[in-house]
C-alpha cells in the first residue's frame, strides 16, 4: 500500500486530546503525487494544537482530501483565518 499523508494526519489527529485548528498559509508550496509529478500550489494548510503550536507532519495542500479522510464536510473543519 502506498504512503498516504492524509491518513497519517488522521492518525495524528485521533491522538489529540484537545481541540486543534487549521490555518491556510498563503505561501507557494509543492508536493509530489503518487505518479512522481511535482504539483505546485499557491498556499498550504497547517494544523495547530490548542496552544497555537504547529502539529508535526500536519501540513497539506488539499482541504477536500483531509475532509474526506476525516469523514467530515469541509464546512465542519475548524478552519480559522
Amino acid at each position: 500500500m502506498p504512503f498516504n499523508h492524509y491518513a497519517k494526519i488522521k492518525r495524528i489527529l485521533d491522538l489529540q486530546t484537545e481541540a486543534w485548528t487549521i490555518r491556510k498559509v498563503e505561501e507557494l508550496t509543492s508536493a509530489k503525487n503518487f505518479k512522481g509529478q511535482v504539483l505546485h500550489y499557491p498556499y498550504y494548510y497547517r494544523i495547530y494544537d490548542v496552544d497555537g503550536e504547529p502539529i508535526k507532519y500536519c501540513k497539506f495542500q488539499q482541504i477536500e482530501r483531509l475532509a474526506h479522510i476525516l469523514k467530515l464536510p469541509v464546512e465542519e473543519l475548524p478552519i480559522v483565518n
